[in-house]
């Protein structure tokens, strides 16, 4: 079965989860939101838990910030698998990976987060479900002054670059307004 794919990007306190969310409940099915983010500090603890109060009671959670494509294929290989799995965010999942691997060189990073890029899009493939995936978008930013940044930058960039080239929808949420930028159809 084809891969039903669609990806929201946008800069922070854009709008983007909550569109993303909004999208995902539209479809009325049972949903698996799949969290990306960890509690490194008091401020994120306080992002993830309005986050939380902020989704339907209904749906079910899978909270992982570095192994996505092994835990989302296990959550579906379930008897009665989700309908809809929305990921929030592929922007938090590239930056745990890094940190993660921070000793390691740029390179040896980049293709670690590739591959496990290239499963997570076959694990999207594979299933029956409607995907939803999250994501910073960096082109607008600055480049940063300091190395782990750009690292970030550059790698984040390709990240959102493959999702967009295998999804059929692509949107970009600016204050809160969303943009269709690809449509299903239009071969790009």
């Amino acid at each position: 079965m084809s891969c039903r794919l669609c990806l929201v990007l946008g800069g922070v306190r854009s709008g983007k989860s909550a569109f993303a969310e909004k999208l995902a409940g539209q479809l009325h099915q049972p949903t698996l939101y799949v969290a990306t983010g960890s509690p490194t500090d008091g401020d994120m603890a306080e992002r993830i838990r309005r986050h939380r109060q902020s989704r339907p009671a209904d749906w079910n959670i899978l909270e992982e910030p570095l192994d996505l494509p092994g835990r989302l294929q296990a959550a579906l290989a379930v008897a009665d698998p989700p309908g809809v799995v929305l990921i929030d965010s592929l922007d938090l999942w590239v930056s745990n990976t890094l940190l993660e691997h921070e000793k390691e060189p740029a390179e040896a990073v980049a293709s670690l987060t590739l591959s496990d890029l290239d499963r997570l899009l076959e694990v999207c493939h594979d299933s029956s479900a409607v995907f939803f995936m999250v994501s910073g978008e960096v082109g607008l930013a600055p480049v940063p002054p300091f190395h782990l940044g750009r690292q970030f930058q550059d790698l984040l960039g390709l990240v959102n670059q493959r999702v967009a080239a295998a999804a059929q929808r692509v949107y970009l949420v600016v204050a809160g307004i969303h943009l269709e930028i690809k449509k299903p159809g239009l071969g790009y």
